[in-house]
């Protein structure tokens, strides 16, 4: 175990030879025996083994949780002696300490599960201890793993030990499932089997953290970097209008080599508004030298034009001497394939020479028809450029001569223009001072906005006006119709009170029916009057043709009975014509219309009855 320890401890970090994830036993097992060698350890002891190896464990994750993948391979490491005998069978040996002895576990078992892996991980939880296992045994015991930072033993014979680094919990991990027997007792207090298992600790986590923390501090300064490195040059930065920075740019301006950076400042200087009454003659200055320099550059545009014609001159003599070659070209071809020479050919060559011949003549059909275009654009330049011959000759021979004069007549020109425009913008500047100067047509602009946003101001108060009238009248109608609502109310629940004190008194006293009949119907008009009232406001028109076919056979029902019928009379008699209609929709209909139909009470006490009567000859005198 101490060999196997060391040497695992002593592993280092080479990536590029980890092609596969060690975490497989089968991948690896098939790996070595392709390279000849059997996959076992000193001593016959098994090189890795399930419980170095979490099952699950992504080496993947070596770069964020600084875990060094294990790589047995790595030669001078010390872990791959010569390979054994093959029938020797891979089995954990006993280590002895000074205080304990630790025996493997059942070969033929499951390998002991541990849980995921936490990132950054240092410490591990050891269970199953014996109950007499003090902390200088399990440090005896485990600091063969590497340094231990910490150890925390609880009275429940488990305990937390904390290493330096995080490939010592691998080694700790593979004394998981031995089981470890103090001196040579057999007491059980004295005995116990081990789980040795990763642990979550805080401190772990936080330095992990920081090492994250530091990897992506470097990352974004590498890329700062990068960035800094790719990213053009800024421009130079413009100094500031001033009358010394303005002299040293005039003679800039006079210099060639330095046109293009002056004219850039002279621009940035005219576009910040640095003109003024006092700078308009240096500004003016600055401008005439600029404009000095068009003669220059017209003059290279001619030289560039030359060239370019004496271009266009040799690339048409070229073409035509390639042109020329591929005349010769198909006209070895086309003898080629001439009766005298093509019997000769086998078949395949002939193909080859029909194929070489018709891409050679479309080639030279390409290259004939681009000369005669460029011949064609000569001819029409010529033609647009030549009035006649001799007169030409002479323009060309003068040109430089009268070009000479009317650029010195058109500068003196511009210079007495420019003048003149100075002169025109000091007299404004004192009109302006003195305050002689109208409105100008901006200002009248913004007035007529401002009177036409006025007006639109207005005709929206306007309409927020009406609009708040029809609000209030709106208020007012709703308030009058909730009064109409509450008097009638109070009026219903008077006259009910009032008919039942009549029945009352009229039970008590024993008063005949007719004093009985003339209170009914007394209540009943009234009733009638305030529906009346009501439905005057709200009565809605009819809805279909059937209520008015409805309304009218009840019209005729009614008139031959002038003392009224009641509604399931009615109601059995409309059941005879439609036997759809319920009674309390004949009901609903006759309390629409209380112009046409009003309704009685008839009889006392059990022989109470509501009959309904046809009134439309007395409604429409009311009317």
């Amino acid at each position: 175990f101490l060999a196997a320890a060391d040497g695992l401890g002593s592993i280092a970090i080479d990536t590029t030879q980890l092609n596969m994830s060690v975490t497989d036993p089968t991948a690896w097992a098939t790996a070595m025996n392709n390279l000849g060698m059997v996959p076992v350890g000193l001593a016959g002891q098994q090189l890795v083994t399930d419980s170095i190896c979490v099952p699950g464990f992504d080496p993947s994750l070596s770069m964020m949780t600084g875990i060094t993948p294990i790589n047995p391979m790595i030669p001078g490491m010390g872990l791959v002696p010569p390979p054994p005998p093959t029938d020797v069978p891979v089995v954990k040996e006993i280590i002895h300490c000074k205080s304990c002895t630790l025996f493997p576990p059942n070969p033929n078992l499951p390998p002991p599960s541990t849980r995921e892996r936490p990132p950054g991980c240092k410490t591990v939880f050891v269970g199953g201890l014996p109950e007499n296992a003090t902390e200088e045994i399990i440090q005896e015991v485990f600091e063969q793993c590497g340094d231990i930072t910490a150890i925390r033993k609880s009275k429940k014979n488990f305990c937390h030990i904390r290493f330096a680094e995080e490939f010592m919990v691998d080694k700790a991990i593979y004394l998981s499932g031995y089981r470890m027997r103090l001196g040579s007792s057999t007491d059980k207090k004295d005995s116990g089997r081990l789980h040795v298992d990763f642990a979550q600790a805080r401190d772990d986590f936080y330095e992990w953290e920081c090492k994250q923390r530091m990897l992506a501090r470097e990352e974004r300064h590498r890329r700062k970097m990068e960035e800094d490195r790719l990213r053009p040059p800024s421009p130079p930065a413009i100094m500031h209008y001033s009358e010394h920075e303005a002299a040293l740019l005039a003679e800039k301006l006079k210099d060639d080599s330095k046109f293009s950076e002056a004219i850039t400042v002279l621009l940035t200087w005219i576009e910040r508004g640095e003109v003024n009454r006092r700078s308009a003659n240096q500004f003016y200055s600055m401008v005439q030298s600029a404009n000095s320099h068009v003669r220059r550059l017209m003059n290279e545009k001619a030289a560039h034009e030359q060239e370019m014609e004496q271009a266009k001159e040799s690339f048409k003599n070229a073409l035509t001497g390639i042109l020329t070659q591929f005349e010769q070209i198909v006209a070895v071809f086309n003898a080629s394939t001439r009766q005298k020479a093509w019997d000769h050919f086998s078949k395949a060559q002939r193909k080859n020479i029909d194929i070489w011949r018709k891409h050679s003549e479309e080639l030279r059909n390409a290259h004939s028809e681009q000369l005669m275009g460029i011949r064609r654009e000569e001819e029409m330049e010529m033609s647009d450029d030549d009035s006649g011959d001799n007169p030409t000759k002479k323009l060309r021979v003068d040109d430089s001569a009268l070009a000479a004069q009317a650029y010195a007549l058109k500068e003196e020109n511009d210079s007495l223009r420019w003048q003149l425009d100075a002169y025109r913008n000091e007299v404004e500047l004192l009109k302006q001072e003195k305050g002689q100067l109208f409105r100008t047509e901006e200002s009248l602009t913004k007035d007529q906005q401002l009177q036409f946003l006025q007006q639109t101001m207005q005709g929206m108060q306007q309409q927020l006006l009406s609009i708040q009238e029809e609000l209030n009248n709106k208020k007012s109608e709703l308030e009058q119709a909730k009064e109409e609502q509450t008097h009638t109310q109070a009026m219903l629940k008077v006259l009910q009170e009032q008919l039942k004190s009549t029945k009352e008194l009229a039970e008590i006293n024993g008063h005949d029916e007719s004093q009985a009949n003339e209170i009914n119907v007394l209540t009943v008009a009234l009733v009638n009057q305030d529906r009346e009232k009501n439905s005057e406001k709200r009565s809605p028109g009819l809805k279909s043709e059937k209520e008015a076919l409805l309304i009218g056979i009840i019209s005729t029902f009614l008139h031959v009975h002038p003392f009224g019928a009641n509604i399931e009379y009615l109601w059995s008699y409309m059941q005879q014509l439609d036997s759809r209609i319920s009674a309390n929709e004949i009901e609903m209909l006759l309390m629409r219309l209380p112009r046409m139909f009003k309704q009685e009470f008839t009889g006392v006490g059990a022989t109470l009855e509501k009959r309904w009567k046809f009134c439309a000859f007395e409604g429409i005198k009311t009317v």
